[in-house]
Parts: C-alpha cells; sequence; structure tokens
C-alpha cells in the first residue's frame, strides 16, 4: 500500500512551484518593459552612447590639462633649481669683493707713502706713514674676523702651533712656547694657519 505524502511537504512543495512561476513571470515582465520602452524610445541607447562619449571627452581633457600643469611644475623647478646654481656660482666668485674693496683704500695709501718716501730724506716720517697704513690694514682683516696667535709663554699645541725646534730655557718649563719664529692666525674660531714656533725642553 503507498504510503501518502504528508500534507505539510506537499504543500512546500506546491508553493516552491508558485514561487519560480512568479518569478519567471517578473523577469519576462520586465524584459517586456525594457523592450518595450526601448521600442518607444529608440534614442535612448543613442543618448547613452553619446552622454558616454561626452564623459570621455571630459576626462581626456582634464587629463590633458593635468599633464600640462605637472610640465609647467616641473619646468619652473628645472628653472629655480638652474638659477640657484648660477647664484651659488656668482656668490663663490665674488665672496672676497667685500674685502677687496675695503683693501683698496690701503692699496691707495702704500702707493702714496712709496712715492713720498723716494722723494723725502726724513725717513722716520716714511716708517710712521707705514706704521699707519699697516695698523689700518690690520683694522680691515680684524673687521673681517682675523686675528694674530699669542703662542710666546702659552702650553705647546699641536693644533695651534708647528714645532720647528726645542731650546733649552731656563725661563719657561718643559714643553712651553719661547718664540714665535712665524706669526700664527686664526679666522674667527678656526686655525687659518699654525704659528711656527721653538718650545722648551
Amino acid at each position: 500500500m503507498k504510503k501518502k505524502e504528508p500534507v505539510k511537504d506537499q504543500m512546500n512543495s506546491n508553493l516552491g512551484e508558485d514561487s519560480n512561476v512568479t518569478d519567471n513571470m517578473y523577469q519576462e515582465q520586465t524584459e517586456q518593459e525594457l523592450q518595450n520602452e526601448v521600442e518607444e524610445n529608440p534614442a535612448t541607447e543613442e543618448q547613452t552612447i553619446e552622454d558616454a562619449s561626452a564623459e570621455v571627452e571630459k576626462l581626456r581633457l582634464e587629463n590633458e590639462e593635468s599633464q600640462q600643469r605637472v610640465l609647467r611644475v616641473q619646468a619652473d623647478y628645472d628653472n629655480f633649481r638652474r638659477r640657484t646654481v648660477k647664484e651659488k656660482e656668482e656668490l663663490a666668485k665674488y665672496a672676497s669683493s667685500v674685502l677687496i674693496t675695503q683693501l683698496i683704500p690701503v692699496i691707495d695709501n702704500f702707493e702714496r707713502a712709496l712715492a713720498t718716501g723716494s722723494d723725502s730724506t726724513d725717513n722716520s716720517a716714511f716708517v710712521k706713514g707705514v706704521e699707519m697704513i699697516f695698523r689700518q690694514l690690520e683694522d680691515v682683516l680684524g673687521s673681517e674676523g682675523l686675528k694674530p696667535m699669542k703662542s710666546v709663554g702659552e702650553p705647546f699645541n699641536p693644533e695651534y702651533h708647528q714645532a720647528i725646534m726645542q731650546v733649552e730655557s731656563d725661563e719657561y718649563e718643559e714643553g712651553i712656547v719661547v718664540e714665535e719664529v712665524q706669526k700664527g692666525y686664526l679666522l674667527k674660531d678656526k686655525v687659518l694657519r699654525p704659528a711656527m714656533v721653538k718650545v722648551s725642553q
């Protein structure tokens, strides 16, 4: 004897079939509506293509404008870099122009002293004039940060002194500078030229 299917299962089966039928009917209706819309408005597809083309053209123009802007910025940067390099070269080339300008009056005074010294019989006046010019030169160089080292009586320091000889000394202890053979100079805080000295032993 064949068993009857439960009523609940049969109802669920019927509901599933009804749902599939409904979905198929809805899909067919939607497709039909779209087909009708295309048939009623044949320009819709053409309009969509035109809109897409316009959008593509707009994006192309924006891209070209962006590229031009990048090229302009790059050109400006290249010009700035070249100008900066040139300015640095000019600055290095004429860095000493301020100092030279200050030294020109010293040269003028030397020329005057030499011109009058050859005609004058008073050597003391000539020497006094040269001393004044020397002080003027010291002032100019001092204003640029040049100063002579004080070496005699100072402990020997290889950073500041160049020892050329060791000598016996009753006046100074061992390792003290007793004589300066050539003056050393500092430019601000940097050793420009070490002093040549004799050191006690």
